[in-house]
């Protein structure tokens, strides 16, 4: 009999159930939905209290995976609704430019005719957005958040 223990990387205690990922992802799905009214600091406010419970309950797990994937899932949910935002193109390529993005790229990417969760994770949306941009109007990184607790437990 071999020893399973050796071959996985965490145990099954210390993995995070599906149902309960799934369960925050309806509910960052909800608040973003309510959010295309609302400026996107509104929603970070809105989101960070979630964010920071759900992260804080599942501070003991040794999975990473889940935690990044997730973090980086919530700032496409986050850039999809911007993309909705910007609801013209030209207010889409203004937008980027403003963002950083050169004119070309930006012209490009706002007329591209894909949909805004394709455009979300775009390269010229990751560019124009990237994590640091949500850091700065006060995002709660899980990543961030789970280095903190493991690093005092």
């Amino acid at each position: 009999m071999r020893c399973t223990s050796c071959f996985d990387t965490a145990r099954e205690e210390d993995r995070i159930a599906k149902p309960s990922i799934e369960r925050l992802r309806h509910t960052v799905r909800q608040i973003c939905a309510q959010g295309r009214g609302r400026a996107l600091p509104e929603t970070i406010k809105r989101l960070n209290p979630i964010l920071r419970g759900w992260m804080n309950y599942f501070s003991l797990t040794q999975s990473r995976r889940p935690i990044e994937e997730l973090d980086a899932w919530v700032r496409r949910r986050l850039r999809c609704m911007v993309w909705w935002q910007w609801k013209k193109t030209k207010t889409r390529e203004a937008k980027m430019r403003s963002h950083g993005l050169d004119a070309q790229r930006a012209w490009r990417s706002s007329v591209n005719g894909h949909g805004p969760w394709w455009n979300a994770g775009a390269k010229h949306m990751v560019a124009a957005l990237p994590p640091k941009y949500f850091m700065r109007l006060g995002l709660v990184s899980q990543v961030a958040t789970h280095q903190h607790v493991q690093r005092s437990i």
